[in-house]
């Protein structure tokens, strides 16, 4: 069982004035603006407008970047699903994070599901439910099973209803969903992401009324590419078209035009969100965020260099290259951000959390890696910045890098010592990470493996060659 979640607060603030209630340091009621964050799967930074896309209509997420603020600058929480969302909801990055990578267990009921994130974590879920907020999960979870400590419910949310296994996502006709902790049959017969909308959009026409943070994660565009039939909009016939034949994920004869009718899907459905904030007469207390978990997959027949989803970038999700952890970030937020803002402060997943605590009046978790960038949102106060951004991933080898100074250190086939190595990229001269300058800048290389052994600890799940 969860502890009593003052508990789980001992000792995260200073003395003297730590007596004080923690409900107590938080702002007014009246003040408090909504949030919904709505996290996409597996999308390019280059796959919308506003980041250059011009084969696919992304017009409402386009026209939240008009009236918000762009990020070009943003980085996921880790390069996969899991991991990435649990820097997310927890405010630390993947040295730190309980989960760091994709890893799974077979439950009760014989279904695969994700290792639970821990009891004692604190989440984003428990932070806006201690200021009296209704909090739903409403999509793919991925950090725990049905009854498990992990379980959405178990961590700040009120709600959850869609994937709690990551795997059964990889499906958009599935055998059942979850709501709450009971599984909703479907039998292969609905397709899961209109569902997922109806219920978010319940979710905020039930909740309009009080402060509601709405953690909203579509599985769009992941694979499976497919879409209800019929419903390619006018992208059918509009791409040379190149069979994908199956193998992991199901055939697609059209595998481009599914792609791009799967963004546009996602982009149509933000847009009923929007609009039913406004009918509701919440859009100008509302926070809306809109990201993706990592960079670009190429699975399913989807063909990144054809869309340029990447961008300028050079990888996609699994890589530590820009293009697995650049991410596209936008934030609307009425009459406090100016309309067309662009940041190129470098931020990153794990900085939410602060930037929470710090709109509603919180003190930041000790063990949170993030900083703050409200100060950039709000354009008052001095906005901090990173030392240095760090990452781990324990696949394909084992991976880590650091970004410091807009400089890249890989360390690759962390695991294999007779193939391991490093390379050094200057993201401001060289963005596309085409130059590999190690052998330029010995002095730079060894400052930055000190970090990242530094910036670690070691974690039962997921150990490099080096700490066995």
């Amino acid at each position: 069982m969860k502890p009593n979640f003052t508990l789980k607060w001992t000792g995260l603030f200073l003395t003297g004035v730590s007596c004080i209630p923690f409900q107590m340091q938080a702002r007014p009621t009246a003040q408090r603006p909504n949030v919904v964050f709505i996290l996409a799967d597996d999308l390019g930074i280059g796959d919308l407008g506003c980041y250059g896309q011009d084969r696919i209509k992304t017009p409402a997420v386009d026209n939240l970047a008009r009236q918000g603020m762009k990020f070009t600058q943003h980085y996921s929480g880790s390069t996969v699903s899991a991991p990435s969302r649990c820097c997310l909801l927890t405010g630390k990055h993947t040295g730190h994070a309980y989960i760091r990578g994709n890893k799974g267990y077979v439950a009760d009921d014989g279904r695969h599901y994700d290792l639970n994130l821990a009891d004692g974590e604190i989440t984003l879920g428990e932070l806006f439910q201690s200021q009296h907020y209704k909090t739903a999960c409403v999509g793919k979870w991925g950090l725990g099973g049905p009854s498990g400590e992990g379980h959405p419910n178990n961590q700040g949310f009120d709600y959850f209803f869609g994937y709690l296994g990551q795997g059964n996502a990889h499906n958009y006709y599935p055998s059942q969903l979850f709501e709450n902790n009971t599984p909703v049959m479907l039998g292969g017969k609905v397709y899961s992401h209109d569902l997922i909308m109806e219920k978010a959009l319940q979710f905020i026409e039930a909740n309009a009324s009080e402060p509601f943070f709405l953690y909203l994660t579509p599985t769009i565009p992941h694979a499976d590419l497919v879409v209800p039939e019929g419903e390619l909009f006018d992208y059918d016939g509009k791409f040379e078209e190149v069979p994908y034949k199956g193998g992991g994920y199901r055939a697609q004869p059209k595998p481009r035009a599914t792609f791009a009718a799967m963004v546009t899907r996602l982009d149509r459905d933000v847009q009923r969100v929007v609009d039913l904030l406004e009918k509701k007469g919440v859009l100008d207390n509302t926070i809306i965020i809109f990201t993706s978990d990592n960079g670009t997959h190429k699975e399913g027949g989807h063909d990144p260099r054809y869309f340029d989803s990447n961008g300028p970038f050079r990888g996609t999700k699994r890589d530590l290259y820009e293009g697995g952890i650049r991410t596209p970030f936008i934030v609307y937020w009425k009459d406090v951000i100016q309309p067309g803002s662009v940041s190129y402060h470098v931020s990153t997943f794990w900085d939410f959390m602060p930037t929470i605590c710090d709109l509603l009046g919180m003190e930041t978790p000790s063990e949170s890696d993030g900083i703050s960038y409200l100060p950039t949102l709000t354009g008052k106060g001095r906005q901090r910045q990173h030392d240095y951004l760090y990452y781990e991933f324990h696949e394909q080898g084992g991976k880590q890098a650091v970004i410091e100074d807009r400089w890249a250190l890989i360390h690759l086939n962390v695991n294999k010592p007779d193939k391991e190595r490093y390379e050094l990229y200057d993201l401001t001269a060289d963005p596309n990470e085409i130059a590999e300058v190690s052998a330029l800048y010995p002095a730079r290389v060894e400052r930055m493996k000190r970090i990242m052994r530094e910036a670690r600890s070691s974690n039962e799940n997921w150990k490099f060659a080096f700490e066995k």
